[in-house]
């Protein structure tokens, strides 16, 4: 199974518990902490990633640590449950899918927008007019630059991705006198 897959499963089931216990920012930052000093090439991800470590040493380790943060129940039966399941050392991606699965469940959503060169605010406000209508939900946006579009917008929602470019438009038309 892969790890998005994994990430979106886990994701899903606690912002379940959390939206009903009203713990989610809490608990967001909590986890934040802890895919931290979990993150690849620390010592405790190496650890919880190694299969000659005994599951007793790790639930022992884990123990300790969640006994010295004094996370919420949730956050620490969380974690408990991720190490059973040998999915501690994916909680980065499990925190990254978890925020996301908040933002949706509050009719949030999060675009990307790549343009050729800085925007300005009124266009940056009509995008995200145009964007919130489209999809019906607040829409936070996140700014990049890229000169190789040449000109345009690139905007990628979830998974879509809206592409104005005139990079891309020069390709489509390059494609049809091509292939006929």
């Amino acid at each position: 199974m892969s790890v998005e897959t994994v990430a979106r499963r886990y994701a899903g089931a606690l912002a379940d518990v959390v939206l009903k216990t009203g713990e989610s920012e809490i608990v967001k930052n909590e986890l934040k902490s802890w895919g931290e000093m979990m993150s690849p090439g620390t010592e405790l991800y190496k650890v919880f990633k190694n299969p000659s470590v005994a599951q007793a040493s790790k639930e022992k380790l884990l123990s300790g640590l969640i006994a010295k943060a004094k996370p919420l129940k949730t956050t620490a039966n969380f974690l408990k449950i991720l190490l059973r399941n040998s999915r501690l050392t994916e909680i980065s991606a499990i925190n990254e899918r978890f925020a996301e699965v908040l933002d949706e469940r509050n009719g949030l959503i999060s675009a990307n927008v790549t343009s050729a060169r800085p925007l300005s605010d009124a266009e940056k406000a009509e995008l995200q007019a145009n964007l919130a209508n489209l999809t019906k939900k607040q829409v936070n946006l996140d700014f990049n630059i890229d000169e190789n579009i040449i000109s345009g917008v690139i905007t990628r929602v979830g998974s879509t991705v809206y592409d104005g470019s005139v990079r891309t438009q020069l390709e489509e038309l390059r494609n049809k006198l091509v292939n006929g």
